[in-house]
């Protein structure tokens, strides 16, 4: 299949592209401002399949809205026309089409001229009118609050919030790409004869200030964002995107002694915490039990063994571990347990416990194994 991708240096056509390519599609003409326009009369004449994306959102004067948001629309369409070209095209509009201003007024033109198209020659058409839109290739300081945000806090940059009760509609570009490429198969989901993507996500603009500067947050305070929640797992996605290339890492503290490190890496609010210990060669470290804290040690490298006793019993159990042979070993509650480097070289274990660490009720008690 041949498919011919307007607009295909934007936003949606950047991920809609690459997407495309993943799922083995080769063939994809991509058609944006800088190419020649000579390609255009070549690529509707060979296309199967047409997502005209191009578009005009912030012009200079209102007439460009006009000429890029019908004109050029018109001017696809008739080409297809000329070369007898039936395949089916897919046209992003906008829910501003309803409104009565320069913007609306222009979508909502193209809309119709798509429509008229489609009942003339019988080819297939599919109008999505798209709510806002998220994540990452997104351009800040253009038409996207959410880029606009995700880009000045990763950057240490002010935002403004206007109107904090303000509600946003919201739709993720990995959801939107999904009902673009079903429409290859004509698997579209309709609201009266418009196409729509079912996922949408509602928020405040307030909360969502709130959101992106918790991501900022997490660097210092260790607590991962919660992934339970679909949207905020979108938004963290599409915030990363936005850090400065010289800043994709950041420093831990690391609790140092003779007898290694002890690392917090990261802390949930509801899943406990994972934390990378180092121990040196002939270390012990532990000899202590908890009455609800459990923990998993998994040693990835080096060797050792960890050791366990019920706090009411004499019989001590061994494991032998090592980072040649992955295995997670279970803390239960009530036993005391210590872990030993028996190796020549540092051993690092990750370390998950149910619940973050608490210094005034640590749960943590000193006994010998």
């Amino acid at each position: 299949m041949k498919i011919l991708v307007t607009g295909s240096e934007g936003f949606v056509g950047k991920n809609l592209r690459s997407e495309l390519k993943n799922r083995g599609y080769e063939d994809i003409f991509s058609y944006d401002r800088e190419t020649d326009e000579k390609l255009l009369d070549k690529y509707t004449k060979e296309c199967d399949f047409v997502y005209h994306l191009a578009g005009v959102n912030r012009p200079e004067n209102y007439e460009e809205f006009m000429k890029g948001n019908y004109g050029f629309t018109s001017k696809v369409l008739n080409l297809l026309k000329k070369h007898n070209n039936q395949s089916p095209v897919l046209i992003t509009s906008s829910i501003q089409a309803k409104l009565d201003n320069p913007y609306g007024r222009s979508k909502k033109a193209g809309e119709e001229v798509i429509f008229e198209y489609g009942r003339e020659t019988g080819a297939e058409v599919y109008v999505y009118r798209l709510p806002n839109l998220f994540g990452k290739w997104s351009r800040p300081n253009y038409n996207s609050v959410v880029a606009t945000f995700c880009h000045n806090i990763a950057n240490d940059l002010e935002i403004e919030v206007h109107d904090p009760e303000v509600e946003l509609t919201l739709a993720y570009i990995d959801d939107v790409v999904e009902q673009f490429i079903n429409a290859l198969d004509d698997q579209v989901v309709k609201e009266d004869k418009y196409c729509k993507v079912p996922v949408t996500h509602e928020v405040k603009l307030c909360k969502l200030a709130e959101l992106i500067k918790s991501f900022k947050e997490s660097r210092e305070n260790l607590y991962l964002p919660d992934m339970g929640d679909e949207f905020t797992k979108k938004l963290y996605s599409m915030y990363l995107s936005y850090l400065p290339e010289d800043n994709f890492s950041y420093d831990l503290t690391m609790h140092q002694d003779e007898r290694g490190s002890f690392t917090e890496m990261l802390r949930t609010e509801d899943s406990g915490q994972i934390s990378i210990n180092v121990s040196k060669p002939g270390i012990t470290k532990g000899n202590h039990w908890h009455h609800t804290k459990n923990e998993k040690f998994l040693v990835v490298s080096g060797q050792g063994i960890i050791r366990f006793r019920d706090i009411y019993s004499e019989e001590v159990i061994e494991y032998e571990v090592s980072g040649d042979k992955l295995e997670v070993v279970d803390i239960p509650t009530g036993y005391t347990h210590n872990i030993e480097n028996t190796g020549d070289t540092n051993m690092v274990t990750v370390m998950w416990a149910n619940e973050c660490y608490d210094p005034d009720n640590p749960d943590t008690y000193f006994l010998e194994v």
